[in-house]
């Protein structure tokens, strides 16, 4: 289930007509970051890693439409942002990768 929600979180930013190419090249790195920390983290904590992952889905929906609804955009991040609470030592680099994605998804609506 995690695979394929990344699955189509990269098919979404790939069919991003309202994201630059530069912006879909970023984000596409930083999806590919974040597959190898979601899959460290699925080993032990497999909801935690649903759920990161459910909520970078929506986030990258809400940024990636042509007409976007900024409270939704925003609510999105926030949740994404929320997903990793409490793995800030265990998992650090989930968690800043987690921000800089939410920052990214973020300012595609500027």
């Amino acid at each position: 289930m995690i695979e394929n929600t990344l699955g189509e979180i990269e098919a979404r930013i790939q069919q991003a007509g309202a994201v630059t190419p530069e912006q879909k090249r970023e984000l596409l790195q930083l999806l590919a970051t974040l597959k190898a920390e979601v899959a460290t983290l699925a080993q032990t904590h497999g909801e935690q890693a649903s759920s990161i992952t459910g909520f970078a889905n929506i986030s990258t929906h809400e940024a990636t439409r042509a007409d976007q609804n900024p409270q939704l955009r925003e609510l999105s991040v926030r949740g994404l942002r929320s997903s990793v609470e409490g793995f800030e030592k265990s998992h650090p680099q989930l968690v800043q990768i987690v921000n800089s994605i939410s920052n990214t998804l973020a300012n595609l609506g500027i």
